[in-house]
């Protein structure tokens, strides 16, 4: 993997100086839950969830509405840099206030578990109109409060399944930000690493975060024009209310990805996880390369 390729043409440098500034390597560390792997099959379609599966996250989760804690003072740097005259705090604040707004709005619509676009949100908050300005400030404010780094494995199992002609996904609660970074990690674009473009599901895009079922029903009628059907397609994700039921409900087999006990959400003090079993368990990515079809 190399961290010196972008993929977004626009503001390249102003991206990968953020970047160079606020990215730092990571590891995971241990859940000491052990794996089980013995419903591993040859699957046809794998999807994945990005944060604490694909990308080490700090946060454990998507870090634009996570309260910052231990990153105050890389904050406070960052808004004198910007000439925003407010403290992380009361900027945390009006952000969280921004986003019930929009929830709120959104549920009356009839929308269950809705998701924001951050940048028209921190356009808002900030009241700047540079959208190119707007976008290096969420980017910047992501990677202090939710710093990533590529999970142990990625390479090895994209390339294995890329080997074997396996269609790739990613169902994801993300920003517009999410891509970019995969792609820098990666040091190409996702396309180019395997993943199905047709698969590809994003909260911020359809106006529906997990744990709602909507984007895992719009992956499975992708799949079922694809002549793929759901029982032979793993989900694969490190939180059971978010990736694991949804994804049980809708007919797809499951992963629990225990990799990171900063990410790994087993909930078990959520009734509605409680007669929810996934199939597989797993701690490493390459686990997975056993289950990625025939070669």
């Amino acid at each position: 993997m190399t961290d010196s390729h972008c993929y977004d043409g626009a503001h390249m440098t102003d991206k990968e100086a953020i970047c160079a500034r606020h990215i730092r390597p990571l590891a995971p560390i241990p859940t000491g839950v052990a794996p089980d792997l013995s419903k591993m099959q040859p699957f046809s379609a794998m999807l994945f969830d990005v944060y604490g599966t694909l990308l080490i996250s700090g946060a454990g989760d998507i870090g634009f509405n996570q309260e910052p804690r231990e990153s105050v003072d890389e904050l406070q740097d960052l808004l004198h840099r910007y000439g925003i005259h407010r403290t992380p705090d009361r900027l945390a604040e009006a952000l969280n206030l921004a986003i019930l707004q929009s929830h709120s709005t959104s549920r009356q619509l009839g929308i269950d578990h809705p998701e924001v676009d951050v940048v028209q949100l921190w356009q808002q908050v900030l009241g700047m109109d540079d959208i190119s300005a707007v976008k290096n400030f969420a980017l910047a404010y992501e990677l202090i409060v939710n710093p990533v780094y590529p999970m142990p494995g990625l390479e090895d199992l994209l390339s294995a399944c890329k080997t074997r002609k396996m269609p790739l996904g990613i169902i994801s609660n993300a920003q517009f930000y999410t891509v970019f970074l995969l792609e820098r990690f990666l040091g190409k674009t996702l396309e180019m690493g395997g993943i199905d473009q047709r698969l590809l599901f994003f909260s911020w895009r359809e106006g529906h975060a997990k744990p709602s079922a909507h984007m895992f029903n719009r992956a499975k009628a992708v799949l079922f024009v694809m002549g793929i059907p759901a029982e032979s397609v793993l989900v694969v994700g490190n939180d059971m209310r978010n990736d694991i039921l949804p994804a049980a409900s809708v007919g797809f087999k499951t992963a629990l990805f225990a990799a990171d006990r900063r990410s790994f959400r087993q909930r078990e003090s959520d009734d509605r996880c409680r007669d929810v079993t996934p199939d597989l368990i797993v701690t490493d990515l390459r686990q997975l390369i056993a289950g990625a079809g025939n070669s």
